[in-house]
């Protein structure tokens, strides 16, 4: 599906063995190195057998499926595949199923062995796992965010049943099932790992424990469960991080121990627990969640209880609580009398990220940095030119990345990429704008950049930016960056270097444009500067390489009619 793929991810299955399909229908959702495409089928008839699951990862020419006549004879398919391209496949055949039909119940309830293999057979069982998917190349697990259905409620395809926070964003997870809700095993607030079961849909009444007991003793073993359960469950921080980012404000917690805190409050550690949605209503009724007792499972805050919560039963709990209370809070009123407060804030699933992809890009990747002072005097007229015939505002980053991109087309060996045993050359120039949001930074990505109208890149880098703020932003817009531009310029930052955004072998360091005196035939004037940083890896680019882009980039801005040309 794409010319630099290897292998592709199974997103998800939008049909199930035993349907139905036509020539054109879509089998399945495939994450490419690039971006999620889905799967048609080329083929009329019924779908006979599935391959991998979900979340798997397939190599290029594997056997996922086979579709047929119902009821045929597909043994010697799977024989051949199991010979070539899989041979995990003929582990999860049709043969086993059928031997082990009549006498699956008795087995399951005998011994452990036979467990394991009847457990593959969940064709009687009318119900469907959903696991958690993944949602972005980097993502290793995902924080569920809050549940919009609960256990019980009918559900259709497309009905949205959670929000998941991502390393990038926080995204709605759809159902792809008809059906009733039958098992959620993920709380509000837990971390889960890709590939692990958050839910099961299916007809009212399926046994669906025998699909979570087959989940158990899969081929991926109780090692590879008890590894899963653990990354769900890495910290209790986790979900304190998704309250201070959902609730947007962080929480405040003291050091000494208050065990006479008002009676109402649920404490955990010193944290209030309340779910997100409580904490958003408790901040806009401006409620005190310390004051309010939580009916939920473990005495956490949820909905019903700030919906319910009367201003008028607090005073009492609060009466009582304090003489225990004042010694502790007097100090606090006192601005730096105190030092026995802090904030902690856990880590988001986001900053996590960055934090692993920069230190390996720093410390993987020998840096090495080249700045050059541009003279923007030119730039700024023609800005103010074309701002009077665009449709769309045009800045000086939109300038600065058609600049870029233009000199990019001059210079591809900065539009590279470092593979370890090779490295790669883009023939697409695709420019990552760096997006300060909340919780860290995102990097959405102006493609073909060199071949687009400033206005066009203006109108572009305004759409993403407001989908990354706004947590919108899907795959597609993240992925496939060849060189990455960082801006700090409106913050009055005249002068900085960024980390390399892999796998990008440079990154521009952008600074403010800024009034200085400048010497032009041989007379001091008054001139608008701005310094650029270019972050070049070493593997990749060398000192002449990288100065050589600068001079042209320095070029085009100094005289933007080029960049038109």
């Amino acid at each position: 599906m794409s010319d630099t793929m290897t292998e592709g991810v199974i997103a998800s299955w939008l049909v199930k063995v035993g349907d139905k399909v036509s020539s054109g229908d879509v089998l399945a959702e495939v994450e490419t190195d690039k971006a999620t495409m889905e799967l048609e089928s080329y083929n009329d008839g019924t779908l006979l057998y599935i391959g991998p699951k979900k979340g798997e990862a397939v190599p290029i020419d594997a056997v996922i499926a086979i579709i047929g006549k119902e009821g045929e004879d597909i043994s010697g398919l799977l024989n051949e595949a199991g010979g070539s391209a899989q041979p995990a496949a003929p582990a999860k055949t049709e043969a086993p199923k059928e031997e082990k039909k009549e006498e699956a119940k008795p087995a399951a309830a005998k011994q452990e062995a036979p467990a394991a293999k009847t457990s593959v057979d969940t064709s009687n069982i009318k119900a469907s796992v959903i696991r958690m998917p993944k949602m972005s190349d980097t993502m290793t697990e995902g924080v569920l965010v809050s549940w919009l259905k609960k256990v019980g409620d009918k559900v259709k395809s497309g009905d949205v049943l959670a929000e998941v926070e991502t390393d990038k964003a926080t995204m709605e997870l759809e159902s792809y099932e008809d059906g009733t809700l039958l098992y959620t095993g993920v709380n509000a607030g837990d971390a889960v790992a890709i590939d692990a079961i958050i839910a099961i849909i299916g007809e009212e009444g399926a046994d669906y424990k025998a699909l979570l007991e087959g989940d158990a003793s899969d081929n991926k073993g109780t090692a590879d469960k008890q590894e899963r359960q653990e990354n769900a469950q890495t910290d209790e921080a986790i979900e304190a991080g998704v309250d201070a980012i959902t609730s947007d404000k962080v929480e405040t917690t003291a050091v000494p121990a208050q065990g006479a805190a008002t009676e109402g409050a649920t404490t955990e550690g010193g944290r209030v627990k309340a779910s997100p949605l409580a904490k958003k209503l408790a901040k806009e009724k401006g409620i005190n969640l310390a004051q309010v007792k939580g009916s939920g499972e473990g005495g956490r805050i949820v909905l019903r209880d700030i919906e319910n919560y009367k201003p008028g039963a607090a005073p009492a709990p609060q009466a009582a609580a304090a003489p225990a209370a004042k010694p502790a809070a007097a100090p606090a009123t006192i601005p730096g009398a105190s030092g026995e407060e802090y904030e902690e804030v856990a880590v988001s699933q986001m900053r996590k990220v960055i934090a692993r992809r920069l230190a390996e890009s720093k410390f993987s990747a020998p840096h090495f940095y080249l700045t050059m002072e541009i003279d923007m005097d030119k730039a700024m007229e023609a800005r103010a030119s074309i701002n009077e015939v665009s449709p769309v505002k045009v800045s000086f980053n939109d300038l600065v990345i058609k600049a870029a991109a233009a000199a990019l087309r001059q210079h591809p060996a900065v539009n590279s990429s470092w593979l370890g045993d090779k490295i790669r050359y883009n023939k697409h120039i695709n420019i990552g704008v760096a997006v300060a949001v909340e919780e860290g930074l995102l990097v959405p990505v102006v493609r073909n950049a060199d071949y687009k109208s400033l206005s066009t890149i203006a109108a572009e880098v305004k759409d993403l930016g407001g989908k990354a703020k706004s947590k919108k932003l899907q795959p597609s817009d993240w992925e496939g960056n060849t060189f990455t531009i960082s801006n700090l310029g409106m913050f009055g930052i005249e002068e900085f270097t960024a980390i390399i955004n892999p796998p990008d072998a440079c990154i521009m360091a952008v600074g403010a444009i800024k009034q200085t005196p400048v010497v032009k035939n041989g007379n001091i004037q008054i001139g608008n500067v701005m310094k650029v940083t270019l972050s070049c890896d070493h593997r990749v680019v060398d000192g002449a390489v990288g100065s050589a882009f600068l001079q042209t980039f320095k070029n085009l801005l100094e005289n933007p009619v080029r960049i038109l040309v």
